[in-house]
């Protein structure tokens, strides 16, 4: 557990360029974090976010999704509950739910309370879209070695849902929408020219092969012995049978 190599091969909790931490994948933000301080470890995650999924969608649907005072209170909610538990290691067997209910909460909320207002599909569209090449890039960056900036300025999860349900209170939703949007969208891009454009394409390469020894493996250039085409001649042999 402490991550000393005890033996000939790696600890099953050691982790490697594949395997994320799931807090990480939770993209929660400044207010979820500050409530996951107050009780560390204490409050089992996954057992939070399915019942913040469940008050937002009771919420929602007392509201036939339109806006009103009771949607509103369905972020709040929903960051209550969930955010006591950000600061658990996320260690249990099925806590890899844990990013999945939070991703089908915050674009359930977004998809249901823009079309069920009146604000334009496609702007509801681009919105969704944009948060989902955030958690995109969050899930991509492990499995090849580059490195995650840090995610506050996108808000999180439930900074991006308190943005909406203030601007649901303004009357300004379909504002709130596309100033959300836009704003992704310019933090997507520069984040991505910042890390991702900064990383050798070599290191990338490392990270996604396969084997230590096989640095062929999967090139399309090389034929082995056994393919389909008959092979190539070994060495010393000229060609001949």
């Amino acid at each position: 557990m402490n991550g000393v190599d005890t033996g000939a091969g790696p600890e099953p909790e050691e982790r490697t360029p594949t395997d994320p931490d799931l807090r990480l994948l939770r993209d929660d933000g400044h207010i979820s974090l500050l409530l996951g301080r107050i009780a560390p470890g204490a409050v089992p995650p996954l057992l939070t976010v399915l019942t913040g999924l469940l008050v937002a969608t009771t919420l929602l649907a007392a509201g036939h999704g339109r806006l009103a005072g009771i949607t509103l209170f369905a972020p709040v909610a929903a960051l209550l509950l969930s955010g006591l538990a950000s600061g658990h290691p996320h260690d249990g067997r099925f806590d890899w739910l844990v990013p999945p209910v939070l991703r089908v909460t915050e674009y359930g909320y977004l998809a249901v309370l823009g079309l069920a207002s009146g604000v334009p599909g496609p702007l509801v569209f681009v919105l969704l879209m944009t948060v989902a090449c955030h958690h995109g890039d969050d899930a991509t960056r492990p499995t090849v070695g580059v490195e995650r900036p840090a995610r506050g300025a996108a808000l999180g999860w439930d900074g991006r849902m308190l943005v909406v349900a203030v601007g649901g209170a303004l009357h300004a939703l379909a504002a709130a929408y596309g100033i959300l949007a836009g704003y992704l969208a310019v933090l997507l891009v520069r984040e991505a020219a910042r890390t991702w454009s900064a990383t050798p394409v070599a290191n990338v390469r490392a990270s996604a092969t396969p084997g230590d020894g096989d640095t062929d493996l999967g090139d399309p250039r090389i034929t082995r012995p056994g393919h389909v085409d008959g092979g190539r001649p070994a060495a010393g042999t000229n060609g001949e049978a």
